[in-house]
C-alpha cells in the first residue's frame, strides 16, 4: 500500500553543502522530519555539483519519513554563469548587463529542458531567452528556430 503524503517542501540549497543551520533546518524541522538523515543523503547525491544551487522539492509522509527530487539549477543562474555576470540589469528595458548567444540559449535549454514546461527544444529556447531579456542581458546571433 501506498504511504499516505502529508506535505511537500521546496527549497532552494547549495549542492554537497547541505546543514540544518539556515533554511534547511527551521523547513524540514517544523514538519518532524529528520534533518540530519536528509542533509546526508542530498549531499551525497550532489557531491558533483558542489556549490550549484540546486531547486529540491521533498515529499514528507505521515509517519515522518520522506523522499526527495533536485531538479536542475534555475535557469536565471544558468545565464549569469554564461555571460559572467553577478546579478542581472535593475532596468533590463534600458540597461543591459551582458551578452549571450543562441549556442548558448540552446545548451541551458537542453540541460533545462526536464523542468520546463516545453514539449519541443525551440519553445524551451524562447522560454529562456525571455528570462536572458528580462534579466538586460542580450542574446546575439539569429535564432536558430
Amino acid at each position: 500500500m501506498a504511504k499516505e503524503v502529508e506535505t511537500y517542501i521546496k527549497l532552494q540549497v547549495n549542492g554537497g553543502s547541505a546543514n540544518p543551520s539556515g533554511a534547511v533546518g527551521p523547513a524540514l524541522g517544523s514538519k518532524g522530519v529528520n534533518i540530519m538523515e536528509f542533509c546526508k543523503q542530498f549531499n551525497a547525491r550532489t557531491q558533483d555539483k558542489q556549490g550549484e544551487l540546486l531547486p529540491v522539492i521533498i515529499t514528507v509522509y505521515k509517519d515522518k519519513s520522506f523522499e526527495f527530487v533536485i531538479k536542475r539549477a534555475p535557469a536565471p543562474i544558468l545565464l549569469m554563469k554564461k555571460a559572467q555576470l553577478k546579478k542581472g540589469s535593475p532596468e533590463p528595458n534600458r540597461n543591459k548587463v551582458g551578452t549571450v548567444t543562441w549556442g548558448d540559449i540552446q545548451e541551458i535549454a537542453t540541460l533545462k529542458m526536464p523542468d520546463l514546461n516545453a514539449f519541443a527544444l525551440p519553445a524551451a529556447m524562447k522560454m529562456i531567452a525571455g528570462t536572458a531579456r528580462s534579466m538586460g542581458i542580450n542574446v546575439n546571433g539569429q535564432a536558430p528556430i
